[in-house]
């Protein structure tokens, strides 16, 4: 009689553990970036929210990005980095910046961010 073998060998759980061990370790050299740039987003849209509707310009949007800077202790992404431009409807803030970070031996973890918001006059 021919018996089934049934299960997992032990190579194949190595191999299934090899792999969640490498999503776990990515998300977790991941998360820190994720969670600063959410900081990235709230503080511009702060900005945002304090001039709108009021008279401003790219200094006074400067100083208070350098302001939130400070306070959330950003630092993938200068407040000089920033680029602030005159449109028909206020000033456009956008902060578009690469993130990387070591993942293995020379393999890298690359994330891209890009938010910008309008601030109305």
């Amino acid at each position: 009689m021919k018996h089934r073998q049934r299960g997992a060998t032990f190579l194949g759980l190595v191999t299934i553990l090899l792999i969640l061990g490498a999503g776990v370790y990515a998300a977790i050299r991941l998360v820190p970036v994720y969670l600063e740039y959410t900081k990235v987003a709230r503080a511009l849209e702060q900005v945002r929210d304090e001039y709108a509707s009021t008279d401003t310009n790219p200094q006074m949007i400067r100083r208070s990005l350098e302001k939130r800077w400070d306070v959330e202790d950003i630092a993938s992404i200068g407040w000089k980095d920033v680029e602030i431009t005159k449109s028909n409807e206020g000033y456009d803030v956008r902060a578009a910046y690469d993130v990387e970070r070591p993942f293995v031996a020379n393999v890298y973890l690359l994330a891209k961010f890009d938010k910008s918001v309008t601030i109305q006059q």
